[in-house]
């Protein structure tokens, strides 16, 4: 069998994204043109996603609709938050699956480079050039558990609390849902007093490697998690360079790569259930 292109949405995928797209319905009186179906227009977005192409080069022969059709449904989407409601149901679903360790979580944010658009600055560690950055906060096993986006002049250890703060609450078992990790690890870029008494505030215990000490603090044993984390995200073409001027529009796709790592965590849990066998 040939093996499925990563933008083709199979049922399963789309029986859980499918719910959480607005209904669109259409005029009676003077409808124009039917409306390009949502699941081949996702599959256009992914397109996008995963090979960095312009949308003005979107190849129509692919029947995802032209490229400004894909966008203004990306947009209309984000607008209704599609995709950090999509994120919520599959970390519930790894949750339920016990594939959520919130023992610990760890976090960094490292610099794509950009073409221009707000949440920009010039990067004190990238000679200087303006970019943007992306900070992200994983569990224990490196699933993504929520993604910021700001400009490249902005300290990592400023978005410390914002990243703990913008984890949404997971469901999936029974009781409240869980939101915070026990612990959160960082390297010497998070290294301040006033920021680990902040996490102290929020219940978390903070485990920042000290500026000025020797290597070897031990945590980098467990935060090359969030460092994998970052190069799956990379993997998907149009996060590597920020191509969008819109802000939302290039965090929405950051939060779509995340809500794809989960769904790729699930994956070989449903291809590996055991099957039950005949007679």
């Amino acid at each position: 069998m040939a093996r499925p292109k990563p933008w083709e949405v199979d049922d399963e995928l789309w029986a859980v994204i499918e719910p959480l797209l607005p209904k669109v319905e259409r005029r009676t009186r003077h409808p124009g043109r039917k409306r390009r179906p949502d699941r081949l227009v996702f599959q256009g977005i992914l397109f996008v996603l995963h090979t960095g192409i312009s949308w003005e080069h979107l190849p129509q022969e692919l029947g995802f609709g032209s490229g400004m059709t894909c966008w203004r449904r990306l947009a209309e989407w984000t607008e209704a938050g599609v995709w950090s409601r999509l994120h919520e149901v599959l970390l519930a679903k790894l949750r339920s699956a016990n594939a959520l360790d919130f023992s610990r979580a760890a976090v960094d944010g490292p610099h794509p480079r950009v073409k221009g658009g707000s949440k920009t600055g010039r990067s004190p560690v990238d000679r200087g050039r303006t970019g943007s950055k992306h900070h992200l906060i994983t569990d224990a096993t490196g699933i993504p558990l929520a993604a910021t986006l700001t400009g490249g002049n902005r300290n990592d250890v400023t978005q410390l609390i914002p990243l703990l703060q913008a984890v949404p609450p997971v469901r999936g078992k029974r009781g409240r849902p869980r939101r915070r990790p026990d612990a959160v690890l960082a390297d010497r870029g998070y290294d301040h007093d006033k920021y680990r008494r902040l996490v102290w505030d929020l219940g978390v215990k903070p485990l920042i490697a000290r500026r000025g000490t020797e290597h070897g603090s031990g945590l980098g044993t467990q935060r090359w998690v969030v460092e994998r984390a970052f190069a799956h995200l990379h993997w998907f073409r149009r996060l590597r360079i920020r191509w969008e001027i819109r802000d939302d529009i290039h965090e929405a796709f950051l939060t779509l790569g995340c809500a794809l790592i989960c769904w790729r965590r699930l994956t070989p849990r449903r291809q590996t259930a055991p099957v039950p066998h005949g007679p």
